[in-house]
């Protein structure tokens, strides 16, 4: 009779994308960097988007994120390529939607791979896909009341 749990290495070996999703609620880095734990993995990369103070030259008082229903499917897509392109152990990839503060976090995604430079690499990739692909919008508000919409995140 098999054991009712998994070992990493097994679960990586069944679907390394661990984390997909876009919420409306604060992000958690320990969550994605959990997700991504891996024993065959020797290097872990993580970025982190979040929300500065200025942009443009202007002063950003706060911003909006705001997604298609296909956003979350999107970011698997992405996922998916970026897992068949480099030797993923595991991979994780949270985006947030709604009204958020400067020095609130935007988006975070992780990659664990065998050894640090592929690591680094497909982390690199999956945010900037991510980033240029996935149907997600930005409406910043600047200090001097005036706004703009910021094509994909």
């Amino acid at each position: 009779m098999a054991p009712d749990f998994e070992h990493p290495g097994e679960r990586a070996a069944q679907d390394p994308v661990r984390l997909v999703a876009v919420r409306d609620e604060p992000l958690s880095l320990d969550e994605v960097f959990r997700a991504v734990g891996d024993d065959s993995a020797g290097g872990t990369a993580l970025f982190v988007g979040t929300v500065r103070d200025h942009d443009g030259g202007a002063d950003v008082a706060g911003l909006g994120y705001s997604s298609h229903p296909s956003a979350e499917a999107e970011i698997r897509r992405i996922a998916e390529k970026v897992v068949a392109e480099y030797p993923v152990r595991a991979l994780a990839a949270v985006h947030r939607v709604g009204d958020l503060a400067v020095g609130d976090l935007a988006v975070v995604v992780a990659v664990s791979c065998p050894h640090r430079a592929e690591a680094f690499a497909a982390c690199r990739r999956l945010i900037d896909d991510l980033k240029h692909e996935v149907p997600i919008w930005k409406h910043q508000k600047f200090s001097d009341g005036t706004e703009e919409w910021v094509g994909a995140c």
